[in-house]
């Protein structure tokens, strides 16, 4: 069995799930180029906790975790199995690593894990285990997080960061349509280090980078990018999907550590 890849997505706003764009359809092109792994794991910072935990139910619950959205967003659904074995040995590399984890039986996914699951593998036919993100976490953490998980890589697992290029929410509800040029400048900036294969400048992201603290007000929408590029045994080659920019601050580019490959996108996207 290969080595997977790993993945960063961009998750975007929740109504992602209803308003596919671009970067879903990138999504949709990018499962069918990678085929079904035997099981994703996936970080994302809509779970954050003091310490490690991961999700170890049969049947994990989709969890509408946001309010104000139009009420058909609220009856979507993502039935993914989840995996109990696989969380007992997600939690044996963690501890190989050096990091302690326990398991939640009771908690679902949440729609940093969902949404963007949904256009990639929209069968639900994958299981999916998530683990959280502690609130202690900053870059070198949430590196050696993903360096932690890259074993399972090797046992047919896809290792997946869920968060957003840029995350303002300030300005995403009261800022204008068009598109802001410091979230396509910060973009473009991350975009030549993961290209580069230039780890310690992904690292230090949030203290060089053009506009970062614009960008990121907070951390958390940030960090999973540094789990993904951490899971990957090699930084390049690397594959951009560049879905946009939603909402004129939200920056919908990912990013596919370890392999490249060449997206047929046939769907037809919304404007």
């Amino acid at each position: 069995m290969s080595t997977l890849p790993s993945l960063f997505v961009s998750h975007g706003a929740p109504t992602f799930a209803m308003e596919p764009g671009l970067a879903g359809a990138q999504l949709r092109a990018l499962g069918r180029a990678l085929g079904k792994p035997e099981a994703i794991v996936i970080v994302s910072p809509h779970w954050m906790t003091r310490g490690v935990e991961i999700t170890a139910a049969e049947r994990p619950e989709t969890i509408h975790d946001f309010g104000g959205f139009p009420r058909a967003l609220y009856a979507l659904q993502y039935p993914a199995p989840g995996s109990p074995r696989l969380a007992a040995r997600i939690r044996e590399v963690l501890l190989a690593g050096g990091i302690a984890a326990s398991l939640d039986a009771q908690r679902g996914l949440d729609h940093g894990a969902w949404v963007p699951l949904m256009h990639q593998y929209p069968d639900a036919d994958v299981p999916v285990v998530q683990v959280s993100l502690p609130f202690d976490t900053d870059a070198a953490k949430a590196f050696a997080l993903g360096r932690a998980l890259a074993p399972l890589a090797d046992e047919g697992v896809l290792i997946v960061g869920s968060g957003s290029l840029t995350h303002n929410l300030y300005e995403f509800r009261t800022g204008e349509v068009r598109e802001a040029a410091y979230a396509r400048e910060f973009s473009e900036w991350v975009r030549q280090a993961v290209q580069d294969g230039d780890t310690q400048r992904l690292l230090d992201t949030l203290e060089r980078a053009p506009h970062a603290q614009r960008a990121h007000p907070t951390t958390e929408h940030f960090l999973p990018l540094l789990v993904a590029a951490g899971a990957s045994r090699e930084p390049t080659p690397a594959t951009v999907l560049d879905g946009g920019i939603r909402h004129g601050v939200l920056a919908m580019e990912s990013y596919l550590f370890g392999e490249r490959v060449t997206l047929q996108v046939e769907e037809t996207v919304d404007a």
